[in-house]
C-alpha cells in the first residue's frame, strides 16, 4: 500500500482540503482510514486508491455548481472511477446510466453516447458524489456505515453553507434523504425517482437536465453542456 492510501487526505484537491480540514482529523475519519488499510490487506477494494477522491479532484470546491448524489461505487472489476453513476472508458454502460442517457436524449435531444465516462460533466462543475466512496469487490454496501457517510454529509453541508445557487439533483429515496442538509433558501433541489430499472421508468420525464440549465442561467451561471465528450 502506498503512502497516499495510508494518509488519505493528501490525495484530495487543495480547495476541498481547506474546506474539510476538520473532517480529516476527526476520530471517525481516523477509524475509517484504519478500516480501509485492513480491508485492502484482505480484499480487493474499488475504486483504486488514486480514484477514491476523483469527484473532488475533477471538481474543485470553487467550481461546484451542480451536485448529483449516488450511494455506492460500482463493485465490479474496472467499473468504479470515483464519480457516481460513471464508469471507466471501455466498460459497458450500467443500466441506471443507460436510463440517465435515455432521459437526456428525450429532454435535450443529446445523442446517447458510446461511453459511460462522465468526466466531462465533472470538469464543468458537476460534483458526482457517492455517499460511500469505496466498496469491497463484488460486495455491494460493504463499506457503508464505516464513516464515509459522515464525511460526505459534511461535504453536502459545506456546499450548502459556503456557496449559493447550487442545483442539487436527488434521484431516489436515498439521495432524497440528504435533502435536510441543504438550505433551500439558498439552493435549488430537484427530486425524481432513481434511474434504476427497478423504478419501472418513473425517472423518465423528470427533465432535470433542461431544468438545471434554466436554473443556472437564471443565476447568471454558465449552463452545462450535457453531451458526453
Amino acid at each position: 500500500m502506498d503512502s497516499s492510501e495510508k494518509n488519505i487526505s493528501p490525495a484530495i484537491d487543495e480547495s476541498w482540503k481547506k474546506v474539510l480540514e476538520s473532517e480529516f482529523s476527526a476520530p471517525y475519519f481516523v477509524h475509517l482510514k484504519q478500516f480501509l488499510v485492513a480491508e485492502k490487506k484482505a480484499h480487493t477494494v474499488y475504486p483504486p486508491g488514486n480514484k477514491i477522491f476523483a469527484a473532488f479532484n475533477y471538481t474543485p470546491f470553487e467550481d461546484v455548481k451542480v451536485v448529483i448524489i449516488g450511494q455506492d461505487p460500482y463493485h465490479g472489476a474496472g467499473q468504479a472511477n470515483g464519480l457516481c453513476f460513471s464508469v471507466s472508458p471501455g466498460i459497458p454502460t450500467p443500466p441506471s446510466l443507460k436510463n440517465i442517457f435515455k432521459e437526456l436524449n428525450t429532454d435535450l435531444n443529446i445523442p446517447i453516447p458510446n461511453t459511460g465516462n462522465l468526466e466531462s460533466w465533472a470538469r464543468q462543475g458537476i460534483l458526482l458524489l457517492n455517499a460511500t466512496l469505496t466498496v469491497r469487490a463484488n460486495t455491494p454496501g460493504s463499506h457503508q456505515k464505516k464513516g464515509w457517510e459522515t464525511f460526505t454529509d459534511a461535504v453536502i453541508k459545506a456546499i450548502s453553507d459556503k456557496k449559493k445557487g447550487i442545483v442539487f439533483l436527488l434521484w431516489g429515496s436515498f439521495a432524497q434523504s440528504k435533502e435536510a442538509l441543504i438550505d433551500q433558501n439558498k439552493h435549488f433541489v430537484l427530486k425524481a425517482a432513481h434511474p434504476s430499472p427497478l423504478a419501472r421508468g418513473a425517472f423518465f420525464g423528470c427533465k432535470h437536465f433542461s431544468k438545471t440549465n434554466k436554473l443556472l442561467a437564471h443565476e447568471g451561471i454558465q449552463p452545462i453542456d450535457w453531451s458526453i465528450k
